[in-house]
């Protein structure tokens, strides 16, 4: 047993489990933002757009209420919304995995541009040395 929390404490202490668990916190802040905007913004102006109809109110009822059960409804508006909501978080997903990829082609062309005069600058030495070499014989 001590052995088995042994192992586990080593796992979650690992950076990538850090890493994954702060992108899941922030990637909850960040969809409560996007349901807002989409909610708050983007859905009001489409509303507008289709002559001040609310979406949330866009329903297929299946069954009316009752004095002792309550409508049954599929509620199509709300999903529409959903829906917006996942694009534009996937969208933005998109953009940043799009921004953080060209990051890393720039570092690592970056890179090999130092490598290639961190070796050019030692055949230089090596040869500068021979050089030397050859003056004093």
């Amino acid at each position: 047993m001590k052995k088995l929390l042994q192992e586990f404490k080593e796992f979650a202490m690992k950076g990538n489990v850090m890493d994954l668990a702060t992108a899941v916190i922030i990637g909850g802040a960040f969809g409560k933002i996007v349901s807002s905007l989409v909610a708050d913004i983007i859905m009001p102006i489409i509303g507008l757009l289709t002559s001040g109809k609310n979406f949330n109110d866009i329903k297929i009822v299946l069954r009316e209420a009752s004095l002792t059960n309550p409508a049954v409804t599929m509620n199509i508006g709300l999903f529409i919304q959903n829906i917006i909501d996942f694009i534009i978080i996937a969208f933005s997903i998109f953009m940043m995995i799009k921004m953080l990829n060209q990051l890393q082609k720039k570092f690592k062309k970056e890179e090999e541009k130092k490598e290639t005069i961190i070796e050019s600058s030692k055949e230089e030495q090596l040869l500068t040395e021979i050089r030397d070499l050859l003056k004093k014989n």
